[in-house]
This record gives structure tokens, sequence and C-alpha cells, in this order.
């Protein structure tokens, strides 16, 4: 697969930075962490990947726009164009020695993004997408799910924690899903949930109260895999509304239906 010069960027960014976190990984014991909120951790590892981010991509397209988890959002000269990053998506596992984490770049243009690049460098799979050329883990062209049956279909979706007020809105979600499909997971890192979702390992995936960088190369890696990706209230913009519910075409009408109750 050969990409764009943009999506080249990208690939080669995320795996910069990708060596810097496996290395800064195996001495997770030893990370300075800091508390940045409840159940919200940041660590060194995570300010110095996307460091390397932004020298990479900025570097290389220093017109355009840059939106991203620890150093917040910078209008570009180029106001139709914006990288949308998240350094460490799964930054909790990453602490906790859990290798489930992964880099996510998106590229946005006129408010569509247009390419997408989730990298689980622990397990080096590379999953990425642009618009109108498939989705693909390292050299092999994925696919969502060919399940048709939401009895037969496993979803991921995040556990809210902490408290946080969207709670309650996930255990009615649950009380509806379990008894209808054959499984539910949560794995604590919300990219990837999507990247997996466009590979056929889940069959869907939604949560509530998530950010752009959380979503944005995972909405175009689903599409380009054949999924279909809305905000759970379909009147609303997935990054402006943080909420998402994806599915492969054959159960998503049901699975979207169970979620939005």
């Amino acid at each position: 697969m050969i990409g764009s010069a943009n999506l080249n960027v990208m690939i080669k960014a995320a795996r910069k930075a990708g060596r810097s976190l496996v290395k800064d990984f195996r001495e997770v014991e030893n990370l300075q962490v800091s508390m940045k909120g409840a159940g919200d951790f940041v660590s060194k590892a995570d300010i110095a990947a996307e460091k390397i981010l932004k020298d990479e991509l900025m570097g290389a397209r220093p017109t355009y726009g840059w939106l991203a988890e620890e150093g917040g959002e910078t209008p570009g000269e180029d106001p139709t164009r914006r990288w949308i990053v998240d350094p460490l998506d799964g930054t909790t596992n990453f602490l906790h020695g859990l290798p489930h984490w992964a880099i996510s770049i998106a590229l946005e243009h006129k408010g569509k993004v247009v390419a997408g690049v989730i990298y689980d460098a622990a397990k080096d799979e590379m999953f990425f997408a642009e618009k109108g050329t498939g989705a693909w883990m390292n050299e092999t062209r994925i696919r969502v799910s060919g399940r048709h049956r939401m009895i037969e279909s496993i979803f991921a979706t995040g556990l809210p924690f902490g408290g946080r007020s969207d709670l309650p809105a996930t255990l009615q979600d649950l009380a509806r899903l379990m008894p209808a499909c054959a499984g539910v997971r949560r794995w604590g890192a919300a990219a990837l949930d999507m990247a997996y979702v466009a590979a056929g390992r889940y069959d869907g995936f939604w949560e509530r109260r998530l950010n752009p960088w959380d979503l944005a190369a995972g909405i175009i890696i689903v599409k380009e895999a054949g999924g279909l990706v809305e905000a759970i209230n379909p009147d609303e913009g997935i990054l402006d509304s943080g909420e998402v519910v994806c599915a492969n075409e054959a159960i998503y009408e049901n699975f979207a239906k169970v979620i939005r109750g």
C-alpha cells in the first residue's frame, strides 16, 4: 500500500513516536506520573510522544492547524486543514503495564476527516486509511466483520470511571445490549476499539464523552473498512458530540437502535 504524501508523513511520525513510547513502556515502573484529573493520568512519556509527533507533522506541514490532547489547539495558516492527535490513547493501560494503547493521528480537511492512522506500537500493528483507498493493517487490507446476527456479535465500549455523569446511561446500554449479544469488551483505548471494528475483531463499538482526538482517526478507518459510523444522536456530529456508535452494515441498524434506547 503506497499512500499519499500526507499519509506517509503520518505513518512515519507514528512509528517514531511509537519507538519512544515502547522504550518508556519497558521502564513504566520508573516513570514520574502526575495527576491530571480524576482517573486520568499523564506521564512524561505521553508529553514526549506528543512533542515528537508535533515536530514531525508540523515540520512537514507547517501551515496546518493542530489539535492534541496535551498541547491544545493551534490554528494554522491554512484554515481548511488540521492535524488531530492523541499521542497516547490508553494512558491508564500504559501506566499499569498493560500492552494495549495506541497513537492516533487524523488529518481533517474542511471539517471532514480524510486520513487516519492508529498505531499499536506494543504489537506493531499500524491501522490506517485514506478517503477512497480502503483501510489497512500493516500490509493487509482490512474489512469489518461479516456477522449478521446480534446474538453472535461482540461489542466494545468504555465504562465510565470515577463517578462520571454518563455512568447511568452506560449501565442502561449494557442492560439492553448484553442479553442480545455474544459479549461486551472494555479494553480501555477507544482508538483501538474503532480500529478493531474496522479489522472485524469487534462487530461494533459505542461510547460517550470522548474527545475529538480519541475518535477522529477511527472514523475514517471504520468507514473505509466498510462500516457505518454516526454520533449516538444522529443529528449531531461525532467530533462535536464526543459520542459514537459504529458497526458493520448488517447489524448497524439493530445495534444503534439498542444503544439509542
